[in-house]
Formats: C-alpha cells, sequence, structure tokens
C-alpha cells in the first residue's frame, strides 16, 4: 500500500505560498522552482515573497540550499527566545513577529511567531503555524494592494498585526463590559476565572508585542542604505499606531486587574457574612447546649427532677435565656 506523504500546508519544499509582485504588474503566484530563478536572477522593479512551513523539514533544506540567507536568520530561528525584534544584518532586515493563530480564540496557547527576512529584492517569511496576520497580507496582494517594495510588504504586514490586536482589545472589552454589567446587577456567576483566563492571554500578548515599538525605533535611528523616507516615515506611523494599542491593552489589564480585586471583596463579604450567621446561631443556641448539659448529667440531685411541671419550667427559662443572649446580640450589632 502506498503511503501518502504529509504535506503540512505545503509543497515539496515547504513553501506555503510564494508571490511575484511589482510596481504596474498583477501579482502572480510562484512554485518553488520560479521562486529559485527570481531569486537567483532578479527582475528590476519586481521582487517576490516566499512564505514557508517550518514544521516541515523541508523548508530549512530548501532555504539554505537556494537562497543566500546569512547565518544570522538561521540563527534566529533556533534560538529559544521569540522576544519580538528586528535586526539588520548584512543590509537586510530580520524580524522576529508574534502574532495570533488564524481563528483566534483567547487561548494562551493560540500566540506564535513569524520569522521574516527582507531584503530590496524579496521578502522571506516562514511559521510554524498559521498566523491571522500572514493569511490577511496574503488576501491583501491576491486583490492587488498597492505593494511596490519589500518594505511596503513589511509595513502592511505590522499594519495588519495593530488591526488584528486592536479586534482582539474591543473582543475582550466587551467580555470585560458583560461581566462588569453582571457584576453590578449581582447576577455574577464563574466570571472571576473567566477574566482571570482573559487576563493571563492579555499580558502574553503585551509581553511579547512590547518589544516591537521600540525594535521600530531602534531601526528608524539606523535604517539600512535602501530604506526610502516614505518608507521610514511609514514605519514611524506604523509604530506609533501599534503603540497607541500596547497602551489600551495595558489599561485593559489594569481595568481586569480592578474588577477580579471588587469581585474577591464580593466573596469575602460574602463568607463573612456567613461566617457571623453562623457565629450568630452558635451563641444562640449555647444556652440550650449549656442547660441541657448540667441537667442530663446523671447524678442525684438534679433540681426539678420530680417535679410535675419540671420540664415547662426548664423550657421556659431556656426560652428567655436565649431571648436575653439574641438581644444582647442584635443592641451590639447596631451601629455606634
Amino acid at each position: 500500500m502506498a503511503v501518502t506523504a504529509f504535506s503540512y500546508g505545503s509543497d515539496d519544499s515547504g513553501l506555503v505560498w510564494g508571490f511575484r509582485i511589482g510596481e504596474g504588474i498583477a501579482s502572480a503566484a510562484l512554485d518553488a522552482r520560479q521562486a529559485a530563478l527570481l531569486l537567483r536572477d532578479p527582475v528590476p522593479g519586481q521582487f517576490v515573497w516566499l512564505h514557508f512551513n517550518l514544521s516541515n523539514s523541508a523548508s530549512e533544506r530548501w532555504l539554505r540550499s537556494q537562497t543566500q540567507l546569512g547565518d544570522d536568520f538561521y540563527e534566529i530561528l533556533h534560538q529559544g527566545s521569540r522576544s519580538t525584534r528586528i535586526e539588520i544584518a548584512h543590509n537586510a532586515l530580520i524580524a522576529v513577529v508574534n502574532d495570533v493563530l488564524h481563528k483566534f480564540s483567547f487561548e494562551a496557547a493560540e500566540i506564535s511567531t513569524l520569522w521574516v527576512h527582507v531584503t530590496p529584492h524579496g521578502v522571506i517569511s516562514a511559521r510554524r503555524k498559521p498566523l491571522e496576520s500572514v493569511e490577511r497580507l496574503r488576501q491583501a496582494v491576491l486583490h492587488g494592494a498597492p505593494l511596490h517594495t519589500p518594505i511596503d510588504l513589511l509595513i502592511h504586514l505590522l499594519q495588519d498585526q495593530a488591526d488584528i490586536l486592536v479586534g482582539i482589545v474591543r473582543d475582550a472589552v466587551a467580555r470585560v463590559d458583560t461581566t462588569e454589567d453582571q457584576l453590578l446587577a449581582g447576577r455574577l456567576t464563574r466570571k472571576r476565572e473567566d477574566l482571570g483566563a482573559l487576563r493571563r492571554v492579555l499580558v502574553r500578548l503585551q509581553r511579547l508585542l512590547a518589544p516591537e515599538p521600540a525594535a521600530l525605533f531602534r531601526l528608524l535611528q539606523r535604517p539600512p542604505e535602501w530604506l526610502a523616507a516614505q518608507a521610514r516615515q511609514d514605519l514611524r506611523q506604523a509604530t506609533e499606531e501599534f503603540s497607541v494599542v500596547l497602551n489600551d491593552l495595558a489599561a485593559l489589564q489594569e481595568r481586569i486587574k480592578l474588577l477580579q480585586e471588587e469581585i474577591a471583596a464580593q466573596v469575602n463579604e460574602d463568607n463573612n457574612r456567613s461566617l457571623f450567621l453562623l457565629t450568630i446561631v452558635t451563641v444562640m443556641a449555647l444556652p440550650i447546649n449549656l442547660v441541657a448539659g448540667l441537667l442530663g448529667m446523671n447524678v442525684g440531685g438534679v433540681p426539678l427532677a420530680q417535679h410535675a411541671n419540671g420540664f415547662w419550667i426548664v423550657l421556659g427559662f431556656t426560652a428567655a435565656f436565649t431571648a436575653v443572649v439574641a438581644w444582647l446580640l442584635v443592641r451590639l450589632q447596631r451601629p455606634r
């Protein structure tokens, strides 16, 4: 029986998709063979975008054999740290970008990394899991977005990433608003656990994405020679927009923290009320237990043991004593 090879959503070389892009021409799809030819002999005014799936072990082999990427890119691929950063290496830009998976559902595990290598003649991106921003960028290329240079592609990717983050913050705000409304209406059930899970996801997102604006600002201080002035301005604008979104993310985390503290205070208040009620019942039952214990001793001389109305006398005394204790407790609880 023939065994079908698993493709990981890519071809035999690990290529998920490839495009030839340029000013004045329609974007055209490329296979691995065509991409290798264009990388060896680039066409003026055009560039290629190749997107690889690193879960396919053939991806790195093809990149090493068919491209001239520096060792810095492969070192970053295998580094344990996935902190967001953009570096210049041998007149190329190497970016490590963290993004959410396609169809993100607010799970901490649904955050993954994208590696991007940008030169004046092409963009090579690689990932291990399908990412939302890359899919949006692919749709933009298919619909003829005006991408004239490789840096335009990178800027569009960063803008898509910021838009996705805005959507995540908007959805998170809607969830927090619902929880807050239920808290004010006194109909809160298990939202405390939901808030904790949401806050953990947002904290991880901020920790992974927060270095991105600083990395872009450092890049703009010493940009590569082939980076045009307009591209620098676009990068600066994308950085500022991303910084605003990160500030909104931090403010939302603080709001969730305050809600968690309010819910915890409410739970503690309910527990204290229950404990106080239990204490009241215990104190009011103390006279009954005390009298019953004394009269239940199996010794001689128990008072009223031979009296015809002894039971009712003891019951009345116990009820009166319990009423006095209850009155004292109520009086002690009144505000001074």
